[in-house]
């Protein structure tokens, strides 16, 4: 047998191999695998066609994500022999906006990302992550380039895509019959209770939002062309900026896309206003405090770095979810080689 026949002998697109002798094999075929570096070649050509330059940046750092929602990783490593706890990146945003600050112009990066008890049919602890910065583009901008960047790597499968986009308050408002920006608790119980989503959230008015989101919202998005998701609720603005929408009402400035009930991408029109950013980091940290779950250090050297940053949009790309709608697979661990469970 050849050496390439072995290769694809080893290969299997079984998610959950038996505990055999079969078992050190990857969970993806040998098809993905050569798709996963077709994809690569796409993207470095995207990129440079518009002169956006690659970096690298560490997956190490000092300080961590403060979001109630994001658990990171945390190692133990010396540094002129002192031990110290540092955390393994949920993103490399910080750094990346570090290098904005310093007149790196338009930058992107391939790298992994590591997120704590994150498993299942679309997540994975340790994932790769595709992240862009486009200073001095607006959302609008930077959907267009979106768009191009889809039209390239999804040809194959759906020849021009068109995306809509749609505003979080409308989609919610048409699977939900209520707008999530102006909802009393009550009415958000209400409506979960009515479908069945009989989870005691406490009063934690978001949690419900977001209930009836991941359950009722999100699954519908994308099927007949992709999403751009906008306008968030304030309370989810994280790194972005708000503003007031077509109604006066406060809004995320961000927007997120959804191809077949999948969600690819989250995208910010940055804050760079370092004294709101430390507050937000604070809140969270308090939050965090308040459900039993550690305060997370802060990073003062992005938060020194921000008054040197231009206004900018950044974006942040599920690669191995892009690879699920490339290959028309239902299941992460059919695109990626070793998924937690069997690295």
């Amino acid at each position: 047998m050849s050496q390439a026949s072995d290769l694809n002998s080893n290969l299997t697109s079984d998610p959950n191999p038996s505990p055999n002798a079969l078992s050190f094999q990857p969970t993806c075929s040998l098809a993905a695998l050569k798709a996963r570096a077709k994809l690569y070649s796409q993207l470095r050509g995207f990129f440079a066609e518009r002169d956006v330059l690659e970096v690298e940046t560490p997956i190490l750092s000092q300080a961590a994500v403060t979001d109630v929602h994001l658990a990171s990783v945390a190692v133990q490593r010396h540094i002129s022999g002192r031990a110290q706890a540092h955390y393994l990146q949920t993103s490399p945003e910080f750094p990346m906006k570090r290098l904005l600050a310093s007149g790196s112009g338009p930058i992107y990066q391939i790298c992994k990302v590591f997120r704590d008890d994150e498993h299942g049919r679309k997540h994975n602890s340790e994932f790769t992550m595709l992240e862009w910065y486009r200073p001095h583009l607006s959302l609008k901008g930077l959907m267009h380039e979106v768009t191009d960047l889809l039209n390239l790597v999804l040809a194959e499968r759906f020849g021009e895509v068109r995306p809509m986009i749609l505003s979080y308050k409308q989609a919610f408002i048409q699977r939900v019959e209520l707008n999530p920006l102006q909802a009393s608790l009550a009415e958000l119980k209400n409506s979960a209770r009515r479908v069945g989503l009989n989870i005691d959230l406490g009063d934690d008015r978001l949690a419900y939002i977001d209930l009836l989101f991941s359950h009722l919202v999100e699954p519908s998005l994308g099927f007949d062309t992709p999403v751009f998701l906008t306008d968030f609720p304030p309370e989810m603005a994280s790194l972005a900026k708000v503003k007031q929408d077509e109604d006066g009402e406060w809004v995320a400035a961000r927007f997120e896309l959804y191809i077949e009930g999948l969600e690819l991408a989250n995208a910010y029109d940055e804050l760079i206003d370092a004294e709101v950013l430390q507050q937000r980091f604070e809140a969270d940290n308090a939050e965090r405090l308040q459900r039993g779950m550690i305060a997370m250090p802060i990073d003062h050297y992005l938060l020194a770095a921000l008054p040197h940053m231009s206004e900018c949009s950044g974006i942040a790309l599920g690669i191995d979810r892009l690879l699920m709608v490339i290959q028309q697979k239902m299941q992460l661990a059919q695109v990626i080689t070793f998924p937690a469970e069997h690295s």
